[in-house]
């Protein structure tokens, strides 16, 4: 018998859609007779800054009229492609664009067990595409839809990584001349793995293969040390953030907060792991320093457990993987109300679909913050002609109709995604007693 494991695997196209098969209209939309349908919802593949991209295409019977989202997981796209491939996809076909509340609830529901990143993913990129696609029927910018702007632009914040504080402070000042007044830092800890950091080459390398343990001792002699003598160096005048990237336990974390409560952190993100979030109570209570929390999160309901104390200072919604605008806009209420502030995620995976959809919940919600800032690679505007970029430490939304970017498909054929695994380094980290470690 021959091995299956043998068996060649067929190359992933860089942008193909898969075009779902066209049922019927839904009755009851038959019967409303409404004019504008969903005629497909297409899926395309892209990497123009190295991590995959999913877009998401929602076009209608009405020629030129499309919406655009994404649905990125970084570590498992292709399971997200099958779900809006062939489920929620041809669930739409016939449906009217504008109920956007009634779709998101019906491919909620259609899978029966409900949640995960897999499904949140792919029910994200399609309510932002319609989001999207009702803007630009109307002809007016997405914030538009959500009650106007409260700002003219959202501030944004950069990151910087290095050796020592010395450098680490140079790349502030560096970033303080483009404009940023925020600045996430990260600092390298010698013989250990350290989230954020590139290093030097040799170093990078064997980070990117796991071959550098990590270490919390380490981490907790070295790293609020250090940020402290950044704040020396570059004065009060810069907000400074870190991030912990969840690799402490509780009784580690609450070390952490009592060696940095001097350093005057604009917040401290990802203190703890999703699984751990019952701390949150007791670390927020008994430290100053402010708590950012939930790019992880795919259910809102795990930001509602954390907004009733409330437990936390800012939340990090990542609106791709919650499902989209239509959730994520009933969290950033119910930050206000709560009085905690909004600091989206948004790094390079989140790409620039996700990030104007994004942008314009930032610009119309009194709840927000900060918005992450990715530094795109060339490329990606190519592929996404209307990107937005940082202009003087912010990111100001496009005023034409819709989100305001749009994709091209023949540009993103020319950036095929890495393998599947590509992506999945992450989970070969160790600890320094040869234990799986959160990455």
């Amino acid at each position: 018998m021959a091995d299956a494991s043998a068996a060649p695997v067929a190359p992933i196209a860089a942008a193909d859609p898969v075009v779902p098969p066209v049922l019927a209209p839904a009755p009851w939309v038959e019967e409303r007779g409404a004019k504008v349908r969903i005629t497909a919802v297409r899926t395309f593949l892209t990497a123009p800054h190295g991590c995959p991209h999913l877009v998401v295409r929602v076009e209608t019977n009405e020629p030129g009229l499309y919406g655009l989202g994404c649905a990125s997981d970084p570590q498992r796209v292709l399971a997200v492609r099958t779900v809006l491939d062939a489920y929620a996809g041809p669930l739409l076909i016939g449906r009217d664009p504008d109920d956007i509340e009634d779709l998101h609830r019906l491919l909620l529901n259609s899978g029966y067990w409900r949640g995960g990143s897999v499904e949140g993913n792919a029910l994200g990129g399609i309510d932002v595409a319609l989001w999207d696609l009702k803007a630009k029927r109307l002809g007016a910018p997405l914030y538009s839809l959500f009650g106007g702007r409260v700002r003219r632009a959202a501030d944004a914040y950069t990151h910087v990584d290095g050796a020592d504080p010395e450098e680490v402070a140079d790349k502030v000042a560096a970033a303080r001349e483009r404009g940023f007044r925020h600045v996430r830092v990260q600092i390298s800890v010698p013989g250990s793995d350290t989230y954020g950091t590139a290093g030097d080459t040799g170093r990078a390398a064997a980070a990117r293969e796991r071959r550098v343990p990590w270490d919390s001792a380490a981490y907790l002699r070295t790293v609020p040390e250090a940020l402290r003598r950044v704040r020396e160096l570059v004065g009060d005048e810069v907000e400074l953030l870190h991030d912990v990237h969840e690799r402490l336990d509780p009784r580690q974390a609450r070390e952490f907060l009592r060696r940095v409560e001097d350093v005057g952190l604009y917040f401290l993100e990802d203190l703890l792991a999703p699984e751990d979030a019952r701390h949150f109570a007791r670390l927020h209570a008994a430290s100053p320093v402010p708590l950012a929390v939930g790019e992880l999160f795919h259910d809102p309901a795990q930001f509602v457990a954390l907004l009733d104390g409330p437990d936390i200072d800012f939340a990090r919604l990542r609106v791709p993987t919650l499902g989209g605008l239509t959730p994520a806009r009933k969290l950033a209420a119910l930050c206000e109300l709560r009085g905690v502030r909004l600091a989206p995620h948004g790094p390079a995976d989140v790409g620039p679909l996700a990030q104007a959809a994004t942008l314009a919940l930032d610009v119309s919600s009194p709840a927000f913050g900060v918005q992450e800032a990715a530094a795109f690679a060339p490329a990606v505007a190519e592929v996404y002609p209307g990107t937005v970029v940082p202009v003087g430490g912010a990111l100001k939304p496009p005023a034409g109709p819709g989100h305001g970017v749009d994709f091209d498909e023949v540009a993103a054929r020319r950036h095929p995604v890495p393998e599947p695994l590509a992506h999945d380094r992450w989970a070969l980290l160790r600890a320094v007693d040869g234990s799986v470690q959160r990455p």
